[in-house]
């Protein structure tokens, strides 16, 4: 009996030193993480000035990055004057209005991602609920809907007059303005200009943050292209293309033509290049050019054998450095490192428009 005692004692005690060490080494960690990391910052794409703001002053609270860029991009969800996000998001080909999006967390290396999903005016919080509430990453189509109905979100109709009359506008002058294209090859030229033909454009915003314990996350969400085919799902919500989070190393997201941006998986390269000590802006502008050189159908190509489209990223690196760039000139992204105010800031790009 005593022999089995100290048996007992001995192993109590190890497992206590055990756990005490664990405990150690992962506040060890957290400490370190936190002195490596730079100040607290926010970025997004241009539409987002609130979202930037809003997402700060959670994070000057304590919050956690996920939290404020959440709170922060559901202000342009909620905003029916973008058309390009969430409620008064133009519709698909049949007047529905389709949402998708995606959430990564760096410290937990966990994400969450809905595409196709109607009826919901914030996509970008069922995509939280589903990465911590399933083991799964992506739900689509009527089983998002059913997820997000589950779990107490209210569905509503997110068509607002205002695009109701754009879908109209475009459905009255349809062909050839629609994404049916005929049988074609890599040389064809002239047929699926489409993308700035009533009002056809894409629209999105990314945002990603560093808080003040030094972690990363970040958030994508969008109504994608208008007037697209139902059921179609751009790069916004595929994890390493419309969004990527290396708690390590940094996070990135893009807005854009999302088709070009789903063949280069673009996001978890901007990080990559980070990885290989690029700045933000730097690996920015090798994903620009990596879906330029990847492009090869001529419909697709201007006069000069260059994009017709246009794509943009938006990075930050572990240190709290942030940049952007895009394949042709006039972008801005927002900014905001604490200040009251976020701010726009010049992306930087590969090619000058013609002024001709």
């Amino acid at each position: 009996m005593q022999r089995t005692l100290k048996r007992r004692t001995f192993l109590k005690t190890t497992a206590t030193a055990g756990v005490s060490a664990l405990l150690a080494e992962n506040l060890g960690r957290l400490k370190t993480n936190a002195a490596a990391a730079g100040k607290p910052v926010v970025i997004s794409s241009a539409n987002g000035l609130e979202a930037t703001a809003k997402a700060m002053e959670l994070i000057q609270q304590g919050k956690d990055a996920l939290d404020g860029v959440i709170a922060g991009v559901n202000i342009v969800e909620a905003d029916p004057k973008d058309n390009s996000v969430g409620y008064g998001g133009l519709p698909n080909e049949e007047g529905v209005v389709e949402l998708d999006a995606s959430v990564m967390h760096g410290p937990s290396g966990r994400g969450g991602c809905v595409a196709a999903l109607r009826n919901i005016m914030h996509p970008s919080q069922v995509a939280r609920r589903l990465m911590e509430r399933t083991d799964h990453v992506l739900l689509v189509g009527e089983g998002a809907l059913r997820f997000a109905r589950a779990h107490g979100f209210k569905e509503e109709n997110l068509l607002t007059e205002e695009s109701r009359a754009e879908w109209l506008k475009w459905k009255e002058n349809l062909s050839p303005n629609d994404d049916w294209l005929p049988p074609h090859d890599v040389n064809a030229k002239g047929i699926g200009k489409v993308l700035e033909a009533y009002r056809r454009h894409y629209g999105t915003i990314n945002c990603n943050a560093l808080d003040t314990q030094g972690n990363l996350s970040g958030c994508t969400t969008t109504s994608g292209l208008s007037f697209k085919i139902p059921g179609r799902v751009g790069d916004s919500p595929i994890l390493g293309a419309g969004l990527y989070v290396d708690n390590e190393v940094g996070a990135a997201g893009s807005t854009g033509r999302g088709e070009a941006n789903l063949l280069a998986c673009s996001s978890v390269m901007v990080v990559e290049f980070m990885r290989q000590g690029k700045s933000p802006e730097e690996a920015c502008l090798l994903a620009c050019k990596r879906i330029v050189n990847q492009t090869k159908m001529k419909r697709l190509l201007d006069d000069d054998g260059k994009p017709n489209f246009d794509v943009r990223f938006y990075a930050i690196n572990k240190r709290g450095e942030f940049g952007s760039a895009s394949i042709w000139d006039g972008g801005k992204f927002a900014v905001n490192t604490g200040e009251a105010k976020s701010r726009l800031v010049n992306s930087a790009y590969l090619f000058k428009r013609s002024t001709k």
